[in-house]
């Protein structure tokens, strides 16, 4: 089954970057959301197993989509994106649930390892051979 992923950002270039590095990889970008509000519907709808979430958004902060989602879908995967790497706010996200962090510009291949690991994590129990 295909990993499902939730793109949000309010950069509409890199929403389709990402939704072409992450579906040219095999996965399955079941929406994207460009800012707080539509990122919260789209998670409850579509129930991703990963979210990408910018940490700054036209309506609200990433780290308070990301609590907002904690509470509704404790399980799913968030990898922060954003090009705000201040340490304070990188370890703020990882206190609040954040699986990783990214820090733009990022390389596809960073991505990919980091979204990867971050699903692998939540595959424990299940083995491919």
């Amino acid at each position: 089954m295909k990993n499902r992923i939730l793109i949000v950002d309010d950069s509409f270039y890199m929403r389709t970057m990402l939704k072409n590095m992450l579906t040219d990889a095999g996965y399955e970008v079941v929406g994207e959301a460009a800012n707080g509000q539509q990122a919260l519907e789209m998670a409850a709808a579509t129930k991703p197993d990963l979210i990408t979430l910018d940490v700054i958004l036209p309506d609200n902060t990433g780290l308070d989509v990301l609590k907002g989602i904690r509470q509704e879908q404790p399980d799913v995967k968030v990898v922060m994106c954003s090009a705000v790497g201040q340490e304070i706010i990188v370890n703020e996200a990882l206190e609040s649930g954040a699986t990783a962090y990214i820090v733009k510009p990022f390389s596809e291949e960073k991505v990919l390892e980091i979204v990867g690991s971050a699903l692998q994590s939540a595959d424990t129990g299940s083995t491919e051979d």
